[in-house]
């Protein structure tokens, strides 16, 4: 069974992200002053009274407007229309009602889904002081302050008495969060969707067209993922509005929900010293990572162009040597479902845990093979090892002085226990600790 989902709808600037964040609990939303700042259908998880559901943010809703983006807004918005059980549809309760809320209201009377009519912006006025959104005959109008948090609580209780009786309100066990990481317009939108197989991010030839981190779940394989098509990291020369910031920050904090990061790199237009900053986050904070060439469909290839590809990546990214790299089209599907089982396998990689005994037998050989570091003749001495954590593997390693250890002597344990068990995909810390410790 499926999760109830409610969507929030109605014309740019009414203030549906507000409403949004004040009913997810947290900033996901991007809330400015500019209509139409919302593009795609933003998902989010919320709960009320120990009810768990998905929450749509689509972008202001604008029949009359044949502008590309605008259009392509109606298309998400219509799609979120669809998926829900209920729907929210917004108004600003401080003016009367236009003929875009009429035109709004006619279209979500034709989805025969529950509508519930939501007056925002009226803390501080009796009902007869906005008696006009009653001409919408969209029933009596809930009366919110979204910005204040005024009349959420009774909102939410109307939402969860119109769910359907066969929804499934628990939380999803197991969860594999993935995020597509990468600069603007390398087709983290497309990839997206194809793998979700329907329209559920815009997709258009303008750069940056996604600026919020989108939140699609999907079951493959039996196993429950969460997939956050993040907005591309731009350079800060070219960050030149408070949204474009807001975006750059949403990317980081959804590199930082994330156990699996796919890094999309440009076939076409090859490795840029922006895409090493973009992927370096995700390293320096221990995520599983995937480097994914996308538009490999395009490409003029030979026998030895993935080759040099590769080798020129390996090169630009030594910090990545333990990442798989892949090379797929988002736009044909070349390669994406192998993309989807190298997700599954990081994953486990991720979580893996040494015995200890395996792990002091590698230890043990390595130290045989090549003799801790001395200084001023006094030796390191490994004395015990153990696996301190998983997600990224961390080691704890008891020696005698660790003031005697070396960053090039570390780099060979990794090698060490790499060669026994990969760790594929995903970086490895290792601590030492003095015998007192």
């Amino acid at each position: 069974m499926n999760r109830a989902v409610v969507s929030i709808v109605g014309k740019p600037n009414v203030g549906k992200s507000t409403l949004f964040n004040k009913i997810v609990g947290r900033r996901i939303s991007i809330t400015e002053d500019t209509p139409g700042v919302t593009r795609d259908r933003i998902y989010a998880e919320a709960s009320w009274q120990q009810h768990v559901f998905d929450v749509i943010d689509t972008g202001g809703l604008d029949p009359f407007d044949d502008d590309k983006i605008m259009s392509n807004i109606r298309k998400q918005a219509n799609i979120a229309i669809e998926a829900s059980d209920v729907i929210l549809f917004i108004v600003d309760g401080r003016n009367p009602a236009t003929a875009l809320d009429h035109e709004i209201a006619n279209i979500l009377r034709k989805s025969n889904k529950k509508i519930i009519l939501v007056a925002n912006k009226t803390e501080g006025k009796r009902k007869d002081e906005f008696y006009n959104v009653y001409e919408l005959a969209l029933g009596e109008p809930m009366s919110i302050s979204a910005e204040q948090g005024l009349g959420i609580g009774d909102l939410l209780d109307e939402i969860i008495k119109n769910f359907p009786e066969d929804r499934d309100f628990e939380e999803k066990e197991n969860l594999l969060k993935v995020a597509f990481i990468g600069k603007p317009n390398v087709g983290k939108s497309s990839l997206t969707n194809r793998i979700l197989g329907e329209e559920r991010v815009i997709v258009t030839d303008i750069a940056g067209t996604t600026r919020d981190a989108i939140d699609s779940y999907i079951n493959i394989k039996g196993q429950e993922f969460m997939f956050i098509d993040t907005a591309g990291l731009r350079k800060k020369s070219r960050v030149d509005s408070s949204v474009e910031a807001y975006s750059q920050v949403r990317t980081l904090s959804s590199v930082d929900r994330a156990d699996v990061c796919v890094f999309l790199i440009d076939a076409v237009e090859g490795f840029t010293e922006q895409d090493s900053k973009v992927v370096g986050y995700a390293h320096n904070q221990g995520k599983a990572i995937i480097i994914c060439v996308n538009k490999w469909d395009i490409v003029e290839k030979d026998s030895k162009t993935m080759k040099t590809f590769t080798d020129s990546l390996r090169n630009n990214l030594p910090f990545l040597s333990y990442a798989p790299i892949l090379f797929i089209s988002a736009l044909t599907g070349k390669r994406v479902d192998e993309l989807i089982d190298k997700i599954m396998e990081i994953n486990e990689s991720y979580s893996h845990r040494l015995s200890t005994g395996l792990l002091n037998d590698i230890i043990s050989n390595a130290t045989l093979i090549n003799q801790p570091p001395s200084d001023k003749g006094k030796r390191l001495k490994i004395l015990y090892a153990t696996q301190s954590g998983t997600r990224p593997p961390e080691f704890t390693i008891f020696v005698n002085d660790k003031e005697l250890t070396h960053f090039s002597y570390t780099r060979f344990l990794e090698n060490q226990i790499r060669n026994v068990y990969p760790f594929e995909g995903t970086s490895i810390i290792i601590n030492y600790k003095n015998r007192s410790e």
